[in-house]
């Protein structure tokens, strides 16, 4: 039976305390509520560190993509939760992201829209706003630069191929990959989204730099204009 949640983990069997449990069975044994718990030590006194844990869970669908696009600010709303504890968990949350992208950067090599979306994804998984980037590619498909080519608001963002194709030329790239997310968390591209890509695509031709796909990531997934037969 799950120990209550409001009651304090000192009181809990040993087996079920999250340190503890870690020690016993290994970090894969515990869930997401209960590693939040150990980073933040304590709840408030209505509520232990895993049941304050699970319901700031809860309000984020039990997604950690959601719960990292909380701010600190968003974080010390709960009660339990103070400046100390909400840096804890978005430092966490930033390492668990580094370490993804420190993965995905080690096979360089794009071979598909999926290996593209690693490593587009490292980057945007947490942002709030639509922004548009660039990755720039040797003939090998090894990635030369990732590059932010515009900030933009909620729903949308502009991208200018002259600059596009400026850092392209200046990096000696043979192809590229753009993408740009989509905050709603929608992956259908707008009408002006396939506009530009074939503005992009036709200018590529012009100046032999191919451009392989173009991504409109969601979260935790995309939409690949090349996989769609749109490029």
């Amino acid at each position: 039976m799950r120990p209550s949640t409001n009651q304090s983990i000192k009181n809990w069997a040993t087996e079920d305390r999250p340190r503890e449990k870690m020690l016993a069975k290994g970090r894969e044994a515990l869930s997401d509520a209960e590693l939040i718990a150990i980073l933040i030590g304590s709840g408030n006194s209505n509520e232990s560190a895993v049941g304050l844990s699970r319901r700031i869970l809860k309000d984020v669908n039990d997604n950690l993509i959601q719960l990292s696009q909380l701010s600190i600010n968003d974080l010390t709303n709960y009660n339990g939760i103070g400046e100390a504890k909400a840096v804890s968990i978005v430092a966490a949350l930033e390492l668990g992201r580094r370490r993804r992208f420190a993965e995905t950067a080690q096979q360089q090599h794009i071979q598909n829209s999926k290996d593209a979306f690693e490593y587009f994804y490292m980057r945007m998984s947490d942002i709030s706003h639509e922004q548009f980037w660039v990755m720039l590619l040797n003939p090998a498909n090894r990635v030369i630069k990732l590059v932010k080519v515009s900030d933009g608001g909620i729903n949308g963002t502009s991208a200018d191929p002259k600059r596009i194709f400026k850092l392209a030329l200046e990096n000696n790239a043979t192809a590229m990959m753009l993408c740009h997310n989509h905050p709603s968390g929608s992956v259908t591209p707008s009408n002006s989204d396939i506009a530009l890509t074939k503005n992009i695509v036709n200018g590529g031709k012009i100046l032999e730099i191919k451009i392989l796909d173009h991504l409109v990531i969601g979260i935790n997934n995309y939409f690949s204009f090349a996989d769609s037969g749109l490029i």
